[in-house]
């Protein structure tokens, strides 16, 4: 039977973009599919009482900087070279999501891979709806249908329901994923999450 990884996902992380490939080559090497789902992560942050961590950690002292020790080793591993900080970090993506939710599941994973690049490589600033009407055109998308549906009550009710469904489910950050029922958190879980696939 194929196993679903759910996928708990926002742009405004880059553990998002660190978290897409790997977790791509995963799923394929277990015959495993993903299944995006879009959250506001200024949301879920809200809802938790939880912050981002360069704000959380800020002080204690050595956190933040052993944590970038381990995003550039996962990086390095990975071989994630065009990977570089978004200088508008961190940016307002509740249009994005929206986007996100408005569009059929089966093309999610073309938007994040038409976004991705544009965040975390070309350091883009995706709230300047120019910029970003330039991004999903060149990536195949109706940009003006795309912007439309951002305004959507039902498109604005479904990602607030999503951000309270994920939150309930436990998750507080992310990337979060879920698969047979077990959360799984951050990036570092990669190999759990192949021990689980393989079960």
């Amino acid at each position: 039977m194929t196993k679903t990884i759910e996928l708990v996902f926002d742009f405004v992380s880059p553990n998002a973009y660190l978290i897409w490939q790997p977790l791509k080559a995963l799923a394929e090497k277990h015959g495993a599919k993903i299944e995006v789902l879009p959250a506001f992560l200024g949301g879920m942050h809200k809802l938790t009482g939880n912050a981002p961590p360069f704000i959380r950690d800020a002080e204690v002292k050595g956190k933040n900087a052993y944590a970038m020790l381990e995003m550039n080793r996962f990086i390095a591993k990975h071989g994630m070279t065009k990977f570089q900080m978004n200088p508008h970090f961190p940016f307002n993506t509740i249009s994005l999501q929206r986007m996100l939710v408005a569009l059929e599941p089966e093309k999610r994973a073309t938007f994040i891979e038409t976004l991705l690049p544009a965040i975390w490589e070309e350091q883009l600033d995706v709230t300047d709806t120019e910029v970003l009407g330039k991004i999903l055109a060149e990536g195949g998308f109706d940009a003006e249908e795309l912007f439309a549906k951002t305004q959507d009550p039902a498109v604005k009710q479904e990602l607030m329901d999503n951000v309270e469904n994920v939150v309930g489910r436990g998750a507080f950050g992310i990337p979060t994923m879920y698969i047979d029922g077990e959360m799984y958190f951050g990036k570092e879980r990669l190999m759990q999450i192949d021990e689980q696939l393989a079960t």
